[in-house]
């Protein structure tokens, strides 16, 4: 989780158990429109949800041997969305930061007792098994670049992108092309900065909820941005910074598929952050994941928790 930093130095802040495992949460956010207004981008309507879903955790598919290495809690986003007076089937927009197992195996659901499964194929484990679509009239929406490498298992890990959470979602799926901060190719320097302003880069995938690129973990991982009741510009933001405690500049995740790529998009992602005052939401934070930045004395940035 700490990549190139020792150990050493990282468990002073967050210890590991017996295991050398740390604790984290997969966090998703759910969104209720506070009103819906004709709106139009380029001359095509936007989908207008009443219940939108961000991240779906890791699901309920996961085999007994990988729960026992994650030591998966027994819950899954539909225990959530229950707990919050929430149906399934009332979700009409779906999107996640990117299509591995821990944020979009949540997508599909193992088919129950007497259910006809939407698809049968291997799971975690390799064995078959029957999946329905978790949420069976919601659209999902991913960035173009990510469903391509989720299909052809580009990945520093063997096992993250599941068949059982993408083949069912083929038909549902709408794919977007966000711009890329950095020409591809580019030899950047450390402080290099992205080319225009983020708000360039967006791409509106329904009404009110954009979406941009923030390439490392992924090439084609998002951050979701819209603005909620209180007017305040709210950031779901993937793993660049997946806990309050990857502030550093070097605390990139071991199994980013561009290490350095990720820490020139920490950098100019919390710039951002701080020059706009966002409200983050980290996707991974086991104690408050609602964050502000500010920029310190020393060059780098500071968090200061929120609320919700």
């Amino acid at each position: 989780m700490f990549g190139l930093v020792p150990r050493v130095v990282w468990s002073r802040t967050v210890p590991p158990d017996e295991k050398g495992r740390i604790a984290v949460q997969h966090n998703c956010l759910l969104l209720e429109a506070a009103e819906s207004r004709e709106h139009a981008r380029g001359g095509k309507s936007l989908p207008r949800p009443k219940l939108a879903l961000i991240e779906t955790g890791s699901g309920d598919k996961m085999d007994p041997k990988s729960k026992d290495i994650f030591e998966l809690e027994n819950r899954s986003i539909l225990d959530a969305l229950h707990e919050a007076d929430c149906r399934p089937e009332s979700i009409d927009l779906v999107t996640t930061t990117h299509l591995h197992f821990d944020h979009a195996g949540g997508l599909t659901r193992l088919a129950r007792s007497g259910e006809k499964p939407d698809w049968t194929g291997p799971g975690s484990g390799g064995s078959d098994h029957g999946v329905k679509l978790s949420f069976p009239n919601a659209p999902i929406v991913a960035q173009a670049r990510e469903w391509s490498d989720a299909l052809a298992n580009r990945s520093v890990m063997t096992r993250t992108y599941f068949r059982d959470h993408l083949e069912p979602i083929r038909e549902r799926l709408t794919l977007v092309d966000s711009p890329r901060p950095f020409p591809p190719g580019a030899i950047l320097d450390r402080d290099a900065a992205p080319l225009g302003s983020v708000d360039l880069r967006r791409t509106e995938i329904a009404e009110g909820i954009f979406v941009f690129l923030v390439p490392g973990h992924t090439w084609g991982q998002q951050a979701i941005t819209f603005t909620d009741t209180k007017g305040r510009t709210v950031v779901f933001t993937p793993d660049v910074m997946p806990t309050v405690n990857h502030l550093g500049a070097a605390y990139s995740l071991g199994y980013d598929v561009e290490p350095y790529t990720s820490m020139l998009s920490r950098r100019w992602f919390l710039g951002a952050a701080a020059d706009r005052n966002w409200l983050l939401i980290l996707d991974h934070e086991p104690g408050n994941p609602c964050q502000r930045v500010r920029r310190n004395e020393k060059g780098w940035f500071d968090l200061i928790p929120d609320g919700p």
